[in-house]
């Protein structure tokens, strides 16, 4: 019997994303943040096309297979279409515009045996985004004009009884990186977008082709509702407020007003409901609308890392549209606290 499997990401720049000095070139249209990918992932043939035309920075699809005979894995490999798709970066200046080419690293690949059942394979890629990064540096000539690395490692299990297991084990701090399943659906999503953090440490030997990996803080897909949402509080009227907290500030506190809703841009916060933990929110997840309905905060909501959150008023979003979110974490998310509707503030 052969078993086959893949995973994908997926790195792009989400908007505000990017802080100090290179923030100008985005602010000024010289180079643009990136358009929230598909929730699928496509084709090797889409993705190559989608990296021709800047819509991603890169892409990492790691497929592999699994020979099994008599409930005992006796062969396994990558397949041919196992690859990364490096993008670009489009810079205009006026009524002109050139493309600029990323530099893709060689891949790093191991196939690791955990047992005569399950065989795990691992994928690193990425490489050296197209842009300029001029910085100063302590040793000569002082200034240092290639830019940080960007990469994600992905790892894949296929056991003999035909499960297959994906998973985010590592990435750079920044883009954001998102994660497709085997079938190319949308599953996973880096919590953490550092741009500070990447551009002062992501070098040489602080890298995988340099010995060393950065965890990745993985958080779950949001609902097309809040998608939807989402884009009404980003661009339906006046520019929502952006709040920032810090690693264990307190965006929500159980049983306080509520007048304002919030759509997580970075970061994770955990949700608790009488000091009880219930599970971890990430980008894209709109928070609040509980509380909206009720009056009160229904959670305590703490920033896990550093958090920036889109601040929006309680009339920003219809009511009906409130309503539907905060039923719908109750059907989907499958934890007790959703059925009594006690977490997203």
């Amino acid at each position: 019997m052969l078993i086959s499997g893949s995973a994908t990401s997926v790195s792009w720049i989400p908007s505000e994303a990017v802080t100090g000095m290179t923030k100008a070139s985005f602010t000024t249209g010289v180079t643009h943040y990136d358009e929230p990918p598909s929730d699928r992932a496509g084709t090797l043939a889409q993705l190559d096309a989608a990296g021709a035309e800047d819509r991603f920075r890169f892409a990492n699809r790691l497929s592999a297979w699994a020979e099994v005979s008599g409930g005992r894995i006796v062969d396994a490999g990558f397949s041919d279409d196992s690859r990364g798709v490096m993008g670009g970066t489009t810079l205009r200046f006026g009524p002109l515009s050139t493309r600029l080419a990323a530099i893709a690293l060689p891949h790093q690949r191991e196939q690791l045996i955990g047992s005569d059942t399950r065989v795990t394979f691992r994928q690193t890629y990425g490489g050296r985004p197209a842009m300029p990064f001029p910085r100063r540096v302590s040793y000569p000539p002082y200034v240092q004009v290639s830019g940080p690395l960007v990469w994600t490692t992905l790892e894949l299990d296929l056991h003999a009884d035909g499960r297959v297991v994906h998973r985010l084990a590592g990435a750079s701090r920044f883009p954001r990186h998102w994660v497709y399943d085997a079938s190319g659906v949308l599953d996973q999503k880096s919590g953490v977008a550092d741009f500070a953090e990447w551009a002062r440490t992501s070098f040489g030997e602080h890298s995988p082709w340099g010995g060393q990996d950065s965890p990745a803080f993985v958080s779950a897909v949001e609902t097309a509702l809040e998608r939807e949402v989402a884009d009404v509080i980003m661009r339906g009227g006046a520019r929502p407020a952006i709040r920032t907290l810090t690693r264990g500030e307190t965006l929500t506190r159980q049983g306080d007003p509520a007048a304002e809703l919030y759509l997580v841009l970075d970061g994770v916060l955990s949700a608790a409901v009488d000091d009880q933990e219930l599970g971890l929110l990430g980008p894209g997840s709109v928070l609040g609308e509980r509380g909206l309905i009720e009056g009160r905060r229904t959670a305590t909501l703490t920033a896990e890392t550093a958090v920036r959150v889109a601040v929006a008023p309680s009339e920003a979003v219809e009511f009906d549209a409130l309503h539907a979110i905060s039923e719908g974490h109750r059907r989907e998310d499958g934890l007790a606290a959703w059925d009594t509707g006690e977490v997203r503030g």
